[in-house]
């Protein structure tokens, strides 16, 4: 029975060389020196830190910039809210979503069964899994995900006949 899974899995280590290359573009900018502005990566987690809140908001900028220029989709990000991170430093906090949350998988096999298709969809952990009996069927459920869950950066595998 043909089939496809769609995923929500962002390409890590293009995101690795946008941070890394935003942190060498702050250290060598005019207007960054002088102050502590700097960039991180841990697992899943960027982390901003500036002297005030419109060098975070330059800092934001290039690190977008960057992911956009390597192709990665800045839809995988969630942005936390600029903090206070001890005196006159700012912090923020960016998370890397990977895997499909419960709330989008439910929206996802509800798009599906509103089409009237003859597919049908299911929740396996992080993925959601599309079974159908025709390939047209499938390319037009991949269609209508694309433009009906336009929020999140979708990407579909194992595709199979």
């Amino acid at each position: 029975m043909p089939s496809f899974d769609a995923v929500l899995e962002p390409d890590l280590i293009e995101i690795r060389n946008a941070v890394d290359q935003t942190a060498k573009e702050v250290a060598n900018r005019f207007d960054f020196k002088g102050s502590s502005a700097k960039i991180d990566l841990a697992d899943k987690t960027i982390t901003a830190w500036a002297d005030s809140d419109f060098q975070l908001g330059q800092l934001r900028d290039v690190l977008l910039a960057k992911m956009a220029k390597r192709n990665v989709d800045v839809r995988f990000l969630e942005h936390g809210k600029p903090q206070p991170a001890g005196g006159d430093k700012f912090k923020q906090v960016f998370t890397v979503r990977s895997g499909i949350p419960q709330d989008l998988a439910k929206r996802i096999t509800g798009a599906i069964k509103e089409s009237r298709m003859k597919l049908q969809a299911s929740i396996q952990g992080e993925t959601v899994r599309v079974n159908g009996g025709k390939r047209d069927d499938l390319q037009a459920a991949i269609a209508l995900l694309r433009k009906q869950i336009d929020d999140t950066p979708l990407s579909f595998q194992n595709f199979r006949d």
